[in-house]
């Protein structure tokens, strides 16, 4: 790993983070904390969290058969290698809503991070405006969008060879730094929606991403065992967005002083389903709020959903099933991803999410068809292990993987040549035990 003399590309070389690792151990002695082969990141999450905290990263619907069925479907694609390719330098930058980022991950959207490290959402924000990365905030967050906004803005402040690929010319009511997006769980008090998305809008969210798939949780034996369900607990987080709201402090602060779940019982899992008659009201709201900024519907796993999302006027969707944490016995979210693109590919973005783990998961997406991808539990277990250095450490280890992944299999540029002809499809055989490889 010569790095004197590298051309310079479109993308940062990310795999020389394999480099500094190895010569930190071989010159300094100094050997990563913790391990970042998924598996084992996620079991050494036990041993860093309390109970509450980690069932509620890890816990899945049901036997959790959907959460296999999302590993599974990428055991049956495989990697075709192509040799002798010039991959000297490696295009992983693609576009988004108007913003050239340079890869093609998204941090998820999820809520209460206060769970996994004591200052939440500010670290995953930061690291991501540090790597250029689009943000996604959750409603379920565990501190003010504002604050997040502040966080995300002050890792894009220091340049770096990663988010100097950022590039927007569109409009943005917060004048954000980086990229962000506001992901909303929809109440039916209009009023709060409103609000919700003028203070996003007004801290730079610039696209909103409307969840469709959980308006009550599912049903999680694991959280089940131990009641988790931390709003009902003395001293709660996760109502830091509803009690920084002016609009629902007014009309509901006297009795969330009572009850400290009435912030996530009336205006996130509220158990109370919409229906695509009331979506036109919320895309017109935000275009209205935003000056004409993309709607996405977070939640999508069938074709005719897909064509109904486009028909009513949404410019993206994500492609997920909640990670496996909604429906058990359901499908894979990869195993519907290429019939959603040949339908709705050429109208709108797809972004991918369910079982991303891997550099090589990553590829396997978007030569299916996404647009680009989201990752959630790899940068809680990241932060759950040593914070702000942790997610950045999980983070910066898959672009290098992706990085990789692109260099020894041969392909240049992720938007040019990675495509369905780069993988080969394997109905048999059966994914290795999780304890199936070489580990310490």
């Amino acid at each position: 790993m010569d790095p004197t003399n590298k051309p310079k590309g479109p993308s940062p070389h990310y795999s020389l983070y394999q480099r500094e690792v190895f010569q930190n151990g071989g010159s300094k002695g100094e050997l990563p904390s913790f391990s970042v082969h998924a598996e084992e990141l996620a079991e050494s999450t036990k041993k860093k969290l309390n109970d509450r905290s980690y069932f509620y990263a890890n816990s899945n619907a049901g036997l959790g058969w959907t959460d296999r069925a999302n590993r599974e479907a990428f055991y049956r694609w495989r990697i075709i290698p192509r040799m002798l390719v010039d991959t000297n330098t490696r295009d992983l930058t693609t576009e988004l809503f108007g913003h050239r980022i340079p890869a093609p991950i998204l941090f998820a959207p999820i809520g209460i991070n206060k769970l996994y490290s004591p200052t939440g959402e500010l670290i995953p924000a930061k690291i991501a405006g540090e790597l250029g990365l689009p943000y996604c905030l959750s409603t379920a967050a565990s501190q003010p969008i504002e604050a997040v906004a502040q966080a995300n803005d002050l890792g894009a402040s220091v340049k770096n060879e990663s988010n100097s690929v950022h590039e927007y010319s569109g409009p943005n009511g917060g004048n954000a730094q980086g990229p962000r997006f506001f992901q909303l769980y929809m109440g039916h008090d209009d009023e709060i929606t409103i609000s919700l998305l003028e203070r996003a809008w007004k801290s730079g969210f610039d696209v909103c991403m409307l969840t469709v798939d959980t308006w009550q949780l599912g049903w999680r034996p694991t959280d089940i065992n131990i009641a988790n369900y931390v709003f009902y607990y003395p001293g709660a987080v996760g109502n830091e967005i509803g009690a920084s709201d002016p609009v629902f402090m007014r009309k509901h602060g006297d009795e969330l002083k009572k009850d400290s779940g009435k912030w996530i019982d009336s205006s996130v899992w509220h158990g109370k389903a919409h229906t695509w008659e009331k979506i036109p009201w919320l895309i017109k709201e935000w275009k209205r709020i935003s000056g004409g900024r993309p709607f996405v519907i977070k939640g999508i796993q069938s074709v005719e959903d897909a064509l109904k999302a486009h028909q009513i006027g949404c410019e993206g969707i994500v492609v997920t099933n909640h990670a496996g944490r909604q429906v058990d016995g359901a499908v894979g979210s990869l195993e519907v991803l290429p019939d959603i693109v040949d339908a709705v590919g050429d109208k709108m973005k797809i972004i991918f999410d369910s079982g991303i783990r891997t550099g090589s998961d990553v590829f396997k997406a978007i030569a299916l068809g996404a647009h680009a991808v989201q990752v959630g539990r790899l940068y809680v277990w990241g932060m759950s292990h040593e914070g702000e250095a942790g997610c950045r450490h999980v983070m910066k280890s898959l672009l290098a993987d992706l990085d990789i992944t692109m260099t020894v299999a041969g392909y240049r540029s992720i938007t040019k040549d990675v495509n369905r002809r780069a993988l080969k499809y394997n109905a048999s055989g059966n994914p290795p035990h999780g304890a199936d490889h070489a580990k310490l």
